[in-house]
């Protein structure tokens, strides 16, 4: 052990070399499939989300009509077309903000 690190207290030899006896099953009841979802993964107390962070402005999906050349440029790309066209946008609408404010 580094001299950085601190001992944590507990004889872990004793701890592995234990083997769990049929009777110590019956000690915690099995977790239902309703527990298990309800339950909370903590990191240093901090509740960890699951999946992806929720964003301050998350993209909304709607419906839009585009012309077949546009769509036919984006595919032509390949995958994440959808993301390009938002990125296009984009750019629009920061060089239009940009041409408001002189």
């Amino acid at each position: 052990m580094s001299g950085n690190k601190k001992g944590i207290g507990s004889d872990l030899r004793s701890v592995d070399a234990h083997a769990i006896r049929p009777e110590e099953y019956d000690e915690a009841p099995e977790l239902t499939d309703e527990q298990l979802a309800r339950a909370e993964v903590r990191e240093a107390g901090k509740v960890v989300r699951r999946g992806r962070p929720r964003l301050d402005r998350p993209k909304e999906a709607v419906k839009i009509r585009l012309s077949q050349d546009v769509l036919e440029h984006f595919r032509a790309g390949g995958p994440g077309w959808q993301t390009r066209i938002n990125e296009s946008l984009e750019r629009t609408v920061a060089r239009q903000r940009k041409a408001h404010r002189r």
